[in-house]
């Protein structure tokens, strides 16, 4: 592949979607003798977190990655709290993503503009990109602001949509915006499958935390993103949700 040749579509697509998420193994055995039970010294490993996302048009469930640990406990602590409930998906693009998580939209004003709201007094999280995790359609990522860092809200994530990519604009994407950020990058056969089958927003990836994906109700995010929106991409039909960790 030629990772200096350009892709109009990529560049023209990545501008118009970027601004929406900136905010303004086996276990080990021990011999035993027979008639003896078997004993093992390795503790279980835990249980990946799911969580329920409930929302006026349909419910997800979302699993959390045990390999993003402090995406993943800051998450499940705010759901605890009871943080995201009512809060809404100000911000959806259909063919992208939906954003939610923003503490301003809980009582907002009809039409106001969102995206800008965080946790005071709390710092953001430090970014864990990791190369098995991509911008698949379901993945649950973190929003985050222009910092060099790449560090993230700490309280606003997006659910991916995406679209579905053919092989050249995978190449274009890979060699422009994601190898930048992580030269020893490359897609797996396994993940350009995703992307030209399932779908996705591979201009994302080693740029933002994916932290999750949804692995019930998918056709959740497709309604939601199918809203009719304002000039900022807020609906104009509220689009609330409320969360419940299921484990």
């Amino acid at each position: 592949m030629n990772c200096k040749k350009q892709s109009q579509y990529m560049k023209h697509f990545v501008i118009a979607a970027f601004g929406m998420l900136f905010m303004g193994a086996a276990l080990a055995q021990t011999p035993h003798k027979p008639g003896t039970a078997t004993v093992s010294h390795t503790a279980p490993k835990p249980k990946e977190r799911l969580v329920e996302i409930t929302t006026d048009f349909g419910k997800m469930v979302v699993k959390l990655y045990d390999s993003t640990p402090l995406h993943r406990d800051n998450f499940v602590k705010l759901v605890k709290q009871g943080f995201y409930d009512s809060l809404l998906f100000h911000r959806v693009m259909q063919g992208f993503m939906i954003q939610g998580g923003d503490p301003e939209s809980k009582h907002a004003d009809s039409g106001a503009l969102l995206g800008g709201g965080d946790i005071p007094n709390v710092g953001m999280i430090p970014a864990e990109m990791k190369p098995s995790l991509i911008h698949k359609k379901g993945a649950l990522a973190m929003a985050r602001n222009d910092n060099p860092e790449k560090a993230s809200s700490n309280c606003q994530f997006y659910i991916v949509q995406g679209q579905v990519f053919d092989d050249q604009k995978i190449n274009d994407m890979e060699c422009q915006r994601v190898r930048p950020a992580n030269p020893a990058f490359y897609y797996t056969e396994a993940q350009r499958k995703v992307y030209k089958s399932t779908g996705g927003a591979p201009f994302l990836d080693q740029n933002y935390t994916v932290f999750g994906e949804v692995v019930q109700g998918l056709e959740v995010i497709d309604k939601i993103a199918a809203q009719q929106v304002d000039g900022n991409n807020r609906p104009l039909k509220n689009a609330r949700m409320k969360m419940r960790l299921l484990n």
